[in-house]
């Protein structure tokens, strides 16, 4: 039988034939909805295949990436998605992963702070109004990633099959608009 961690506190969950994920943990049945929970508490866990002990939980995650698209939770763009499958094969494909990864890694740490600017400056600071502005911006720049139907992004896939190329003044604008968000965080710390 399986440790419920490896030691370093990361939950085992055993895969089986039948597709059902055991938490060894709690001793319980999950789901990917389960993992995909676990995953945004901060949660490590490592996905192992029962009757093979091979670690698979790349491939789960990517499963739970797929479901969250699929629901309409989108947050990869159709051009993204077409460079990142371009580079396997690639001679830079090995350097990739780790490109992503310190990416998402910088990201987080804006992000978080960037937050705890907005929360000092909501405090009834001088700041207040420009900290209100700045977040419209982000809340702005962060719903451009999420296309709706007739948008630009949401088109994109018919741009690529026809051949034209999405027009480059939205990304221009939104690297802009990033850097002055960059500026404005700079100065209020």
């Amino acid at each position: 039988m399986a440790k419920s961690s490896d030691g370093s506190g990361t939950v085992i969950i055993k895969k089986y034939a039948n597709r059902r994920l055991y938490n060894t943990e709690t001793s319980s049945y999950i789901t990917l909805d389960h993992l995909a929970a676990m995953t945004r508490e901060g949660r490590d866990f490592k996905v192992i295949d029962a009757k093979t002990e091979e670690d698979i939980t790349h491939n789960v995650l990517t499963q739970i990436i797929m479901e969250e698209e699929t629901r309409g939770q989108t947050m990869l763009p159709v051009s993204f998605l077409r460079q990142l499958i371009s580079l396997y094969g690639d001679s830079m494909q090995s350097m990739v992963p780790q490109y992503l990864e310190a990416s998402m890694d910088a990201f987080r740490r804006n992000q978080t702070q960037f937050r705890q600017a907005m929360e000092g400056a909501f405090a009834g600071g001088p700041f207040a109004e420009i900290a209100k502005r700045n977040m419209e911006m982000f809340e702005a720049a962060a719903s451009a990633f999420k296309p709706t139907p007739g948008s630009p992004a949401a088109t994109t896939g018919a741009a690529a099959t026809t051949g034209a190329t999405p027009p480059r003044t939205e990304v221009d604008a939104l690297k802009a608009q990033l850097a002055a968000m960059q500026e404005q965080i700079d100065k209020l710390k």
